[in-house]
């Protein structure tokens, strides 16, 4: 990764082309980003409020911040898988850290985020929430679940070169995690026996970090963050090993 930090203005000019190539062919371009999350949080308070009857005061704000950290995970993550073998050329070619690629990725969705709370923030005023104080806390979040997403993505992406099927599978991964992940349900309507399974998922802590500052309108306690901060270093860590270990065999698969 230091590495990495020398390249910083290749770093720059592949998130450029990353925000570039995602709406390049969209007429309304960023506003995707705001205007997605925003459809799916109205058909979850449809299925979750209107149908199952979930009663969970201001349920569009905790619903949307799930969705908003969701897709910024899932989609980091998909996109760093298909990262290393997109740049196969440029790889070829020039002699840069290959971790880059997944870096820049993870950027990218840092910035497609960012521009996704502002319809969040204008949700929070249209139903009655102030802008409370603990949103300051928000970058500490945004960094700790960029840098679990970055140890995932490191993590993966060798996978994803050596194994082209590995794409796929991690994608139907992905919709069975978000199930196990109180993205859009709270937690309190898992069955008492299974709830343990939603206690421990690690992606559930870093969510939690992401989303109480914003429904809950706290800063997450001490406690709740040492684990949340332990869990993301692991992931980061293993994932620059795993990285480290694979990276020399990368040019003889892309």
């Amino acid at each position: 990764m230091r590495e990495a930090f020398k390249y910083r203005d290749l770093v720059r000019t592949l998130v450029a082309r990353e925000l570039k190539v995602r709406y390049r062919r969209s007429a309304i371009g960023f506003v995707w980003t705001m205007l997605q999350p925003l459809l799916t949080m109205l058909v979850m308070q449809l299925v979750f409020s209107a149908i199952f009857r979930v009663q969970l005061p201001n349920y569009s704000v905790y619903a949307l911040a799930g969705i908003l950290f969701w897709n910024f995970f899932s989609q980091s993550i998909v996109a760093s898988m298909n990262s290393l073998r997109g740049n196969a050329q440029l790889l070829q070619k020039l002699p840069v850290p290959k971790a880059v690629f997944p870096l820049a990725t993870v950027i990218s969705g840092v910035v497609n985020l960012l521009f996704a709370l502002i319809p969040l923030f204008v949700l929070l005023l249209a139903t009655g929430h102030t802008l409370a104080p603990s949103l300051f806390f928000l970058p500490v979040s945004i960094v700790l679940a960029a840098l679990f997403t970055l140890g995932a993505g490191l993590l993966l992406s060798p996978l994803a070169v050596f194994f082209s099927d590995v794409v796929e599978l991690i994608g139907v991964l992905l919709t069975l995690l978000m199930y196990l992940t109180p993205v859009i349900y709270p937690q309190e309507i898992v069955p008492a026996k299974m709830r343990w399974v939603v206690h421990y998922n690690p992606i559930r802590s870093i969510l939690e970090v992401f989303r109480d500052p914003i429904y809950l309108q706290k800063v997450p306690p001490l406690s709740h963050l040492t684990v949340s901060i332990a869990i993301a270093a692991l992931a980061f860590g293993l994932g620059v090993w795993v990285f480290r270990r694979s990276s020399d065999r990368i040019p003889f698969y892309i």
